[in-house]
């Protein structure tokens, strides 16, 4: 079963949290906002990234860090968060 991280960029509010818990898949940017490092836009300002095993706690301790809920963590079709 595939592993993603999927990140709504336009809902980010640049907190930090995310690149606090999971610097190896996060940065800040000029505008404030976050980057997934490594992913791929799957439509305007929606990003995806696969992960593996390794990375899932790191993950959804980043999507459960989100104020805003723009980071959503899935193991094959369920949800995590």
């Amino acid at each position: 079963m595939v592993k993603k991280i999927v990140f709504f960029r336009d809902e980010c509010i640049g907190c930090h949290a995310c690149a606090s818990c999971h610097p190896e898949f996060w940065e800040m940017t000029d505008d404030a906002k976050s980057n997934l490092l490594d992913s791929v836009e799957i439509k305007e300002d929606v990003f995806e990234r696969e992960i593996y095993d390794d990375d899932l706690e790191n993950s959804v301790d980043s999507g459960e860090s989100c104020p805003v809920n723009c980071i959503h963590v899935y193991d094959g079709d369920k949800k995590l968060v």
